[in-house]
């Protein structure tokens, strides 16, 4: 009787590590990463040695130094006395300010405007396609310009709000648009503030937690439950009712035009640079997402489409229940990229005047410190670290919407 035993293993010899196909790409790996190290390490030896011909060092020592400039936008407390270091914490949240608000209002016109681009109504499928070509091909440089030149000539100036043109006067009593920018009120947070934020931050999980629970009884059950007000009433109904029960500590400071004979004052003022560049990241960026998701709602079959509407379901619930979250697998994927593309791109803010980091940091700070290596090194670290952590967020989101196999 024949029997089979499996044959010896080879015992390991260095030959392998080129004749063997188990371990010849492992090979050429560290041979390409030890050449890198190598180059690297020439690369820094170098600019050390450089540096010190010049009697120079890399020195981290001017972030403590006083930056003696002012920023016209600051989220916190600044002056020309503070430290270069406070300027860059400036340009950073206001990089990371615009660019927020530029993924939100950019994912919003997006999905609207790709939505629409399917539209049976001609017209509005043709404005659509004219508003994606016109901007997905002209530079985002220039679209910022031309929104901040609208924005500071079109819009009057601030002393018209004073009295001097009756034409002028705030609108619903609480906003001024000037070509400064736009005054609105500014929340004044009074004790027991901080737990009517806590609350209002809670409803918002308590949102998507509703949503959740009434998509997941909708499959399971087929029973269908409002989306609409009761979302609303979870939102809103918990911060007032704890908002009342507080003594109302939140208060709004009101622009007041009789306050000052050339200007504006009380509220918030958001400058005309921050207006601009948001609004031409935004409309920029929202053509590329709707071809985004132009193109995921197209990779959908149209069997899926009829096989809801034959059983009876709106084609706005279709459009939210069936084809976007199937389309998410393709949409998820080119919106990262879309909005690290945001990110990056909010560095042409100088040409505007709004202070981001690299303004602060890679422009006024370098001038006038000389210590043009460490400012872009540190530029480079910020940017490579906002990069990475938009990419794990939305790579751990798309993980979730991605299709889970057996």
């Amino acid at each position: 009787m024949t029997t089979f035993t499996d044959p010896p293993s080879e015992s390991f010899r260095l030959s392998m590590l080129l004749n063997d196909t188990r371990y010849r790409s492992y090979t050429f790996q560290f041979i390409a990463l030890l050449i890198l190290i190598v180059m690297m390490a020439y690369l820094g030896m170098n600019l050390v040695r450089n540096l010190a011909a010049a009697g120079l060092n890399i020195s981290y020592e001017f972030l403590d130094q006083p930056a003696g400039y002012d920023i016209n936008q600051s989220l916190i407390d600044y002056n020309s006395q503070s430290t270069h270091m406070t300027a860059a914490v400036v340009g950073i949240i206001n990089t990371l300010l615009v660019a927020f608000l530029a993924c939100l209002t950019a994912t919003l016109i997006g999905v609207v405007a790709g939505v629409l681009r399917l539209s049976k109504n001609w017209l509005v499928s043709k404005l659509m396609a004219a508003y994606v070509e016109a901007f997905r091909n002209v530079p985002v440089l220039i679209w910022i310009i031309i929104i901040f030149t609208v924005v500071t000539a079109v819009l009057p100036g601030a002393r018209a709000y004073l009295g001097e043109d009756p034409e002028y006067d705030l609108f619903l009593g609480m906003m001024a648009f000037t070509n400064r920018g736009v005054y609105i009120p500014a929340l004044i947070w009074g004790p027991g503030s901080g737990v009517v934020a806590a609350v209002f931050v809670a409803s918002i999980f308590g949102v998507f937690a509703y949503r959740r629970y009434a998509r997941n009884l909708l499959f399971e059950t087929g029973r269908l439950l409002p989306m609409g007000w009761p979302s609303l009433a979870i939102l809103i109904v918990p911060s007032l009712l704890v908002f009342f029960v507080m003594g109302q500590p939140i208060t709004m400071d009101m622009p007041d035009p009789l306050a000052n004979r050339f200007n504006l004052r009380g509220g918030l003022q958001i400058g005309a640079p921050l207006i601009a560049l948001w609004l031409a990241l935004s409309i920029y960026t929202g053509a590329f997402i709707a071809e985004n998701v132009r193109a995921g709602i197209q990779a959908i079959s149209k069997g899926q489409t009829e096989a809801a509407a034959s059983l009876g379901l709106r084609p706005n619930r279709i459009m939210n229940l069936v084809v976007l979250p199937q389309a998410l697998r393709v949409i998820i994927p080119p919106l990262i990229s879309q909005y690290l593309n945001i990110t990056k791109n909010s560095s042409l803010a100088i040409a505007v005047g709004y202070a981001d980091v690299t303004a602060t940091l890679g422009g006024i700070t370098l001038n006038q410190t000389g210590r043009a290596i460490e400012c872009v090194l540190l530029l480079m670290l910020f940017y490579l670290v906002i990069s990475l952590s938009i990419s794990s967020i939305m790579n751990v989101y798309n993980k979730s919407v991605s299709l889970k196999e057996r």
